[in-house]
């Protein structure tokens, strides 16, 4: 049986936590990637000529293939891989934190999304930043002294937030440094050894985090 597809952008985005969970779990899959052409006209032929053909209910990127199983939608790929290891939570109570955090951290990254792609980037940043450490300290309070953000167990959610709050250290490298706690919690998330390995390879992305027309990131 052929492994997993992982099919989306040359690009940190949306497919960098199921990168992480995937090198977490240990799952071999392969890693498609695809490019925008350059500015201005930035063509995305190469996914729209192709959309339509690979049997997706919902055509759209990211999507994983797993033998017949084929999503869209992140958090539905990284729901299907955290089930098949045991990483949604333990108890109902972690569990429906886990789905909490989930939606959370969907707002969180669709408003730095908004951010980082606004033609107008130059004269919105400020705003942007004199709101985050109010939305930092909401996670931060919520975490507590837990060691993961549902609980005592590592969960998907915890791979979605290391990596917006390693995107915002980028525009910010001292947003933290009021937040003891979510420091802690992404420097425990790179000692994981599975991590750590991954990100010495020459598999892991640094850059870039957005595509070609962003204002920030690429």
């Amino acid at each position: 049986m052929s492994p997993p597809v992982l099919c989306y952008w040359d690009i940190r985005g949306l497919a960098q936590p199921i990168r992480l969970l995937l090198n977490y779990t240990g799952t071999e899959f392969e890693d498609r990637m695809m490019s925008c052409g350059p500015a201005p006209g930035f063509d995305k032929s190469c996914w729209f000529d192709n959309k339509f053909s690979l049997g997706l209910d919902f055509a759209n990127l990211p999507y994983y293939i797993d033998g017949e199983v084929k999503i869209t939608q992140s958090n539905a790929i990284l729901r299907y891989i955290a089930r098949q290891n045991d990483l949604v939570g333990k108890s109902d109570t972690e569990k429906a934190m886990v789905d909490m955090m989930a939606d959370q951290s969907m707002d969180f990254r669709n408003g730095w999304v908004r951010l980082c792609y606004n033609p107008d980037f130059s004269n919105v940043k400020d705003a942007y930043l004199a709101a985050l450490p109010k939305t930092l300290q909401l996670f931060s309070d919520f975490l507590g002294t837990k060691p993961w953000f549902a609980g005592e167990s590592l969960t998907f959610v915890d791979f979605v937030m290391y990596e917006l709050m390693d995107q915002h250290k980028l525009l910010v490298p001292d947003c933290l440094k009021e937040m003891e706690n979510l420091q802690k919690l992404m420097d425990r998330f790179e000692a994981l050894p599975k991590i750590s390995e991954f990100m010495k390879s020459e598999k892991f992305m640094k850059a870039p985090i957005n595509n070609k027309m962003a204002k920030f990131g690429f």
